[in-house]
Order: structure tokens, then sequence, then C-alpha cells
């Protein structure tokens, strides 16, 4: 661990005589091989003139022979896999669909401007499930309810499953078991001769009024650089290879929701939010990409497209750091390749929408279920925004990664689950920095993670309160 390899040694080196009159040892930051996989992700032409049913359609036609696969291999190879229009009332048989959830909570545009009726507007609410909630597959042609043996809180919609079970005479089809696509085929992991680390971090919440979080991020950017602690911490500082933001860099504060309806006169001088939040974004930037590789991740308030994929960041907001060839500007999701260890995440959109429309609250316990799903981000394009595509849906996942993040999480959480064929990936949840004041770091030799805490004075201790770094 990080920890192991940063421990002091016996009688810190910060309160010894100089050795010699030079600078003291060097130590060589490791640079993984790095391989990011932008085309995936990458938005081409533009164009929303498409309907959103492309993609549903695009999505059933590419895990129906996946979900067919695992009912063969679940319920034998003799079970009876029928579409919806070939059902026979009391035949037991295996359908596959794309679930669909109706929900009476759910926010409506037709709701939002109902002012006309004299209705009132609902109520925000953390959660839109409900009672009265009703589970609907679909395939290309038909729907279907469905009752039985199938939790309706725990689904949400845009989810494919296989579903065994037979239609009753009022049209429903009661459900006795069903399965998910699980996870996907997986590249082995190559085997290092040493200690590397990946340090994760999301939620650097800039541009907000919390002093304190700056200060827990300054420390975060002395220790990657090596300008924090004595020569145990700076030896294992040069074992992290590489910084990897997950997105929110900038805080909810700097999002001017009214500037876009306000008269143009009144807003002639004044400044962007963002503007200053971005300035000191790309001065932190400066001082690691100084030192270390960091790819850079946009989330839903930093200045970019709204919809997923999001697209990555102009270099032109960063005119200090992006001289330096170790800045690497990603998409969101993002995957990359270091030393061959397959990195998979998002800045967080996906995990936290399935959390509003379902009764699952745990974040690492959603990030399960995507990757057992196979889908990044299901609930897209129903309550997710994202670009409407037609022949492809890019968010299933064809292959397993090694590591499997999600960033803005309220806390860290991290664990190593296996799949059916020997998969091993690890799932963390990035804590959001500028509330938790901890990041996280893996790895890439063991697959083991673990946080760093930045505790800093905070308003509500004494005097005697000391700043602390813990790992």
């Amino acid at each position: 661990m990080f920890s192991d390899v940063s421990a002091q040694k016996q009688g810190s080196s910060l309160l010894c005589h100089p050795a010699s009159e030079d600078q003291g040892p060097v130590f060589e930051r490791t640079s993984p091989a790095y391989s990011p996989c932008p085309e995936r992700f990458k938005v081409g032409e533009r164009s929303f003139s498409r309907q959103y049913a492309h993609i549903y359609a695009a999505r059933l036609m590419q895990m129906r022979p996946l979900l067919s696969e695992r009912a063969q291999q679940k319920w034998g190879s003799d079970v009876l896999i029928r579409k919806l229009c070939d059902l026979q009332t009391g035949e037991q048989c295996c359908i596959v669909g794309t679930l669909f959830k109706r929900m009476d909570l759910q926010p409506s545009i037709l709701r939002e401007i109902s002012d006309e009726h004299n209705l009132l507007p609902q109520p925000a609410r953390a959660k839109y499930i409900s009672e009265t909630d009703e589970l609907i597959l679909e395939d290309e042609l038909q729907r279907i309810k469905l009752e039985g043996k199938v939790d309706r809180d725990k689904c949400v919609t845009g989810s494919v499953f296989a579903i065994y079970g037979a239609e009753r005479n009022d049209g429903k089809f009661t459900v006795e078991d069903f399965c998910v696509a699980d996870l996907p085929p997986q590249t082995p992991r190559p085997v290092l001769s040493s200690d590397r680390f990946v340090l994760l971090a999301s939620g650097l919440g800039l541009g907000s009024s919390h002093a304190d979080s700056m200060l827990g991020l300054q420390l975060l950017v002395d220790m990657v650089t090596g300008q924090l602690g004595d020569q145990g911490e700076q030896s294992g500082a040069a074992t992290i290879s590489r910084v990897l933001l997950a997105g929110n860099l900038l805080s909810q504060n700097t999002q001017d929701k009214d500037a876009s309806t306000k008269a143009k006169y009144l807003t002639k001088k004044t400044q962007a939010g963002t503007v200053d939040a971005m300035r000191l974004l790309d001065e932190l930037l400066m001082q690691l990409v100084a030192s270390v590789p960091v790819d850079v991740m946009p989330g839903q308030y930093d200045p970019t497209n709204y919809t997923l994929p999001q697209q990555p960041l102009h270099r032109c907001m960063f005119p200090l750091s992006s001289v330096y060839p170790t800045l690497q500007l990603a998409f969101n999701p993002h995957q990359a390749n270091f030393d061959g260890v397959r990195f998979l995440g998002t800045s967080g959109q996906n995990v936290i929408d399935i959390q509003r429309y379902s009764s699952r609250d745990s974040h690492l316990e959603i990030l399960e279920e995507t990757l057992r799903l196979r889908h990044l981000a299901p609930t897209a394009p129903d309550t997710l925004g994202c670009y409407p595509f037609y022949q492809k849906d890019p968010f299933i996942l064809e292959e397993c990664p090694h590591v499997y993040f999600s960033g803005n999480a309220p806390t860290f959480e991290s664990k190593l689950i296996k799949g059916p064929d020997g998969q091993e990936v690890l799932l963390v949840t990035v804590p959001e920095f500028c509330s938790t004041q901890t990041a996280c770091l893996v790895n890439l030799r063991t697959l083991e993670c673990e946080p760093v805490s930045f505790s800093a004075f905070a308003a509500d201790e004494d005097e005697e309160s000391e700043m602390n770094v813990s790992h």
C-alpha cells in the first residue's frame, strides 16, 4: 500500500542536520505506458434532429444476443426465447427486452408548465419512487406489464433484462426469475514488478466560498509533487505515476442560471463566475502537470456540453498548463490503459441519476449494478441527458475494465468483485474533494485502493487544531 511505501524512516529527516552540501537524493517518478480510447465517446457530426427511439433500438439489438446466451446458461439450452408478439398465454418462456418504469412522481415538462391550469408545481424530491410505479418490458414491436419476482423499486428505465415466466389471462407477464448480461470478457492484467499508483480525485469545487477546501487542495498538490514531508514521503510521492481528476472541477456556485435571461445591458460589465475559477484551476494544473501526467475529465458544473458523453474541456481555457504535454483533456466517460490496467469511469452523473429513480442509496452498489448490466448509463436518455446516437450505443460495455470508478460520491468506498469467467474488477467511488478533503490511490500492481485525507483548520475547531495528511 502507499502508506507502506511512503512510511517515514526511523528519525525523521526533517529534524536532522543536512548530511552534505548537496540537495539530497533525487527520486525519479515512474511513467506508465498510457493509451487512451478517445474515439469511443467522441461525438463527430452533431445532429439533434433524430429521435431517441433509435438509441433504445440499438441498445436492445446489441444486448439481445448476450442476454439470450446468458438465459440459456441459466435456464438450460432448451429454454424457449420468445418475442412479445409470439407470446402464448400460460406458456413458460423467456423474453428479452428493455425495461420501462412508469413513475407518477417523475418530473415532467408538462407539469412544469401547468400553471395555466392552476395546478401547483411539484416540490423538489430526493427520490421519485412510489408505491404506484409499474414495470413494463418493451421490445421492437410491443410492451407488456410485469409482475412477480422482480424488485420494482431497484429497477430503472433503460435496463435490458432477460425474464423467465409466463403470460397470464389478463395480459400481464408473471416473472419467476430474471438475469442480466453480467460482466463482459476481460483482458488479463499484466504483472508489474513494482508498486505504481494512480491518484483519483473529483469534485474540487473551485469557485466556492470554502477556504479550507483550497488549503486541502494545495496540500494534495504539494504531496503529489513531492514538496510535502520528508524523504520517505517524497519517495512515496514518486510512485504516483498519474493523476486523474473526475469532474466537477468548478463549484455549483459558479453557475449563474439567470444570466441568460437578463437583458444584455445589465450583464455587459459583469464577469462570469467561471472565469476566476478556471484561472485558479489552470494555475493548480500547472503545478501538477510540471511534475506528473494528469487526466482532466469534465463534470456536471464544468464549462462543456451538458449531455453525455461530455466532450473534453477546450485547451484555450488552460493557457498556462496546456503547454505541457502531460496534460490530457479527457472525455466523460473516460477510458484509458495505464501500464495495461484498463480504467473506465464517469464523473458520477449516471450513478446519481440512478440513485434518484431507484431505492438504491449506495454509490458502490449502483456502480456494481451498472457493470453487471453491461451499461454505463441505463437511464440515458430518459432521465439523464445524452446525445441521440443512431447506429450504436457507446455506453454498452464490450470489454471489462480492471478499475471501474465513479466520481463525486459522498464517501469513499471500494470493492473487488469477481465475474463468472474469472474477471476481477476494482470498484471505486471517488469522494467529492471539496466536502470530504479526500482523494484515493489505486495500486496498479495489486489493485488495492486506499483513501488519502487532507484535514485542515475548520471553523468549529479550536486554535490547537492541526493540519493532517493521512493515508
